[in-house]
């Protein structure tokens, strides 16, 4: 089946200006056109997107998720790059969440202090 730019950025939540985007680099190599010449994105474009989304959320930036694309687009030869490309990206995702709960734990602290400096203030 193949779906339009409309319907995939209403199941996918994103723009249709980001859709051309990414597309327009390279990180949507496949999406064929229709004879009128509108986008028909397939099931397999569908699931590149929602990898694209995964990477791009978790901080990959587009020039590493392009990389990634051209050398999904190489074949099986690169496996192995690929997947060394993502251990390195989830190493720094558990980085950058290591770091997100020392965050959270800093403004649990302070919520219980100013909890307890409000008490305080209005009971006192």
């Amino acid at each position: 089946m193949a779906y339009s730019i409309k319907q995939v950025s209403e199941q996918m939540h994103i723009p249709p200006h980001t859709l051309r985007y990414y597309e327009k680099e390279g990180l949507l190599p496949s999406v064929k056109r229709s004879a009128g010449g509108s986008r028909a994105f397939s099931e397999s474009d569908l699931d590149w997107l929602g990898l694209i989304c995964c990477l791009k959320n978790t901080g990959m930036s587009i020039k590493q998720i392009r990389d990634f694309v051209d050398l999904s687009k190489q074949g099986d030869n690169t496996l192995k790059q690929r997947c060394e490309m993502l251990v390195a990206h989830k190493k720094a995702v558990k980085e950058q969440i290591a770091q997100m709960e020392q965050h959270l734990d800093k403004v649990t602290h302070k919520i219980g202090y100013f909890t307890s400096q409000y008490e305080r203030y209005r009971n006192g």
